[in-house]
């Protein structure tokens, strides 16, 4: 729903009821995760995409059903290699897909929900997609509140509410969005009633010190791929917004003072790449690098220089523990030159480690392509 946000948002706004298809589970090689969106407005607009473009038609249709009927419908996409081309699913995958209708009078907290993922504010909305319930009951889950309910008429409600809302505090902490599983009242060993659970973290950051040409490469597809992105640079007459404008912000300070400062905001989503490789900003840098909860520190630099760097950081005191987490020379072995191509180096092991992938060419690998994330 991040990705079509502003148009949903301004339809809401107006007042009208729109069809909202969200991706809720998936099976074998889907073209998109769990948590993908398509939006269509009441005079026919679209945003947004669930498969890529596989089952969009059919989707369009279904969402102006919904908005005729105000009844949210879960549909199944791809049944079988044998009959996938039929359906749309062209790759053999399946999809799972709500299709519901939204607006003031259906989801009266949508506003609250948009408010909190432009302010980064964690919030994630649980809604009933198969079992006992009702399908499309919806609770939306902040981190110290929320609001609905998940059986509203029910008189276990409060429990199976209570149940979900730990849950989904829980993925919210991780990045995570999925299905999850409760018996009526909320028993986890049960799997009568599934709930999606779409969560909305704020974006992962992407720490980037050294402000040079290849830095602002990195910085500019770390956006891309959805990070926030800081660049810092202790030279200010380097670290300018207008070197680097697709940078989130650009910090004028020493980068392992800057690190110290904001390390309680480095979690396991965090990556850190260090490309000044000058030992008088990167070792102290990664000293303080290698000790944070931070789930990626690389550092660009030849294998000399990565030789010298480790000398000096065992000298420092790191552990061998400690110095395994440190990935240098920085990306992967794409023979990358420029500094365009060696952000897309970095880019490729970001992702690799995100999803869990070989590096291999697909080419060389057999099984499915999409894995499921480590």
């Amino acid at each position: 729903m991040r990705d079509v946000l502003d148009d949903i948002a301004r339809w809401y706004a107006s007042g009208e009821t729109f069809g909202l298809a969200t991706v809720v589970n998936t099976f074998r090689s889907a073209p998109r995760p769990p948590g993908a969106a398509m939006a269509v407005s009441a005079s026919g607009e679209v945003a947004g995409s669930v498969s890529g473009g596989c089952v969009e038609g059919a989707v369009y249709e279904l969402a102006q059903s919904v908005m005729e009927s105000g009844e949210p419908v879960v549909q199944r996409y791809g049944v079988s290699d044998d009959d996938a081309f039929a359906v749309g699913l062209t790759c053999g995958g399946i999809l799972d897909v709500l299709v519901e209708p939204v607006g003031r009078a259906t989801f009266p907290e949508f506003a609250g929900v948009a408010a909190s993922i432009g302010a980064r504010e964690p919030v994630a909305v649980a809604t009933v997609v198969a079992g006992p319930g009702t399908i499309g009951a919806r609770r939306v889950i902040w981190a110290d509140r929320a609001s609905g309910s998940l059986a509203p008429d029910a008189p276990h409600a409060a429990r199976l509410d209570a149940a979900v809302d730990d849950d989904a505090r829980g993925m919210l902490a991780q990045g995570l969005t999925g299905q999850r599983h409760y018996g009526r009242e909320g028993e986890r060993r049960l799997d009568e009633l599934a709930v999606f659970v779409h969560s909305f973290a704020p974006p992962p950051r992407l720490l980037v010190f050294g402000a040079i040409d290849f830095a602002a490469a990195v910085a500019r597809i770390g956006k891309f791929l959805g990070y926030h992105v800081t660049v810092c640079d202790a030279r200010p007459v380097f670290a300018t917004p207008k070197r680097f404008p697709e940078a989130d912000e650009v910090v004028v300070k020493w980068p392992h003072k800057y690190l110290q400062e904001t390390g309680a905001d480095v979690d396991a989503r965090t990556a850190i790449c260090v490309l000044t490789h000058d030992p008088k900003f990167d070792v102290p840098l990664l000293e303080v690098a290698l000790r944070t909860d931070a789930g990626y520190v690389g550092a660009m630099g030849s294998r000399r220089t990565h030789d010298d760097r480790l000398a000096r950081l065992r000298e420092a005191g790191l552990s061998e523990t400690e110095l395994a987490r440190l990935r240098s020379p920085i990306g992967l072995d794409l023979g990358a030159r420029t500094p365009e191509e060696t952000a897309v180096s970095i880019a490729a092991e970001l992702v690799q480690l995100r999803w869990g992938g070989s590096g291999r060419p697909l080419t060389d690998t057999t099984g499915r392509i999409h894995a499921d994330a480590p």
